[in-house]
């Protein structure tokens, strides 16, 4: 029986085929000079500034709101503001009648004055001797709830006179003169509308780079050529269990007084000093559900990497974890690179910032 013969590297190559497999087979016929390792392309892992942006929908909320009541029920005798108006804190809104309030003032004024001189005339008298003190106390007693009616008739006609309890802007008036007004009714609306409280929700999963003082960028339907820029204030305390967010408040100034409250907005939260790990989208070699990338080590050999990935922007991704910075990774040519055998850098490029 004849035997074929077998130059060296069949026989290199029939060895590696059995016993190492496909990659030591590889480096196995590079060795024996059957040909060269591959070219690849690569890309160094690069830490650059990655700015944070969530986008979110809100609504626009005054800094401080109120419907104007008044807290006794009487008829209008006078009206002091118009609608759409400015008013400082303090400055009178309406006044009710107020003859009833005033005559009531003055019988709670007459009452304590009498109460009073009786309390010093016996509190005299005690001091010689011709009252006894039980009557000095029933006299004081006397005087400090007279006293006390006073104080509330006052309250009461105060009442009549409503004021603003903050400055701001007052919307339409929905009273008239001679009209019987009460607790229930809404006599106008105010609102402070020189800082805009804006309202939004964003997922949980943001939480860890969300705090006070960020840059907030808001735009408006009504107003497409403007922006308006504000910052965090403050953060929900809680996370709704059912949809996975939390609400965030942001505060933007409105001296123009272009928005208003009610209005729908469309929110970015930005984070500008976020950097992260970024390698070529097409480095990525996705298996199943789990990634990897091909890392090539300063002697030229690859090494298979599982990696997580977090963000991305167009062409590049994020490595949360897996690989180091500076380390290269095969961009292309992953399909002739194999785990454990060497690769040829042919060109080198380089992640933009």
């Amino acid at each position: 029986m004849k035997y074929a013969k077998h130059t060296h590297s069949d026989r290199e190559t029939i060895r590696c085929s059995l016993w190492m497999g496909a990659a030591i087979c590889l480096l196995g016929a590079f060795s024996a000079g059957a040909q060269e390792p591959p070219g690849v392309i690569v890309a160094p892992a690069t830490r650059v500034a990655f700015p944070l942006t969530v986008e979110a929908l809100g609504t626009a909320r005054a800094n401080e709101s109120v419907n104007i009541r008044p807290k006794i029920t009487e008829t209008v005798t006078a009206i002091h503001f118009e609608e759409g108006q400015f008013v400082k804190a303090g400055q009178i809104l309406v006044e009710l009648e107020d003859a009833e309030a005033r005559a009531a003032v003055a019988s709670a004024r007459a009452s304590l004055l009498d109460s009073e001189s009786k309390y010093q005339r016996n509190q005299e008298l005690f001091q010689t001797g011709l009252v006894p003190e039980s009557e000095v106390e029933t006299a004081e007693a006397r005087r400090d709830a007279d006293r006390a009616a006073l104080d509330a008739a006052e309250a009461r006609l105060a009442d009549t006179v409503v004021r603003a309890p903050f400055a701001g802007r007052i919307g339409l008036r929905r009273v008239s003169l001679g009209g019987l007004v009460g607790p229930s009714t809404v006599i106008t609306t105010l609102d402070d509308t020189d800082t805009i409280k804006l309202d939004f929700d964003v997922y949980e999963t943001a939480l860890s780079h969300i705090e006070t003082g960020l840059l907030v960028i808001a735009h408006s339907a009504a107003w497409p050529d403007t922006s308006f820029s504000g910052t965090v204030a403050s953060i929900d305390t809680r996370v709704d269990p059912v949809s996975r967010t939390l609400t965030i408040r942001a505060l933007l100034p409105n001296s123009r007084h272009l928005l208003r409250p009610g209005m729908f907005l469309t929110v970015e939260l930005v984070r500008r000093e976020i950097t992260a790990l970024l390698i070529p989208e097409q480095a990525i070699v996705p298996e199943q559900s789990r990634q990897f990338v091909l890392v090539v080590g300063e002697d030229g050999f690859v090494d298979r990497r599982e990696v997580v990935l977090g963000r991305r922007r167009p062409g590049q991704v994020e490595v949360v974890r897996g690989i180091d910075e500076g380390e290269l990774v095969v961009v292309e040519g992953t399909q002739k690179a194999l785990p454990g055998a060497p690769v040829r850098v042919i060109e080198r490029l380089e992640v933009a910032p």
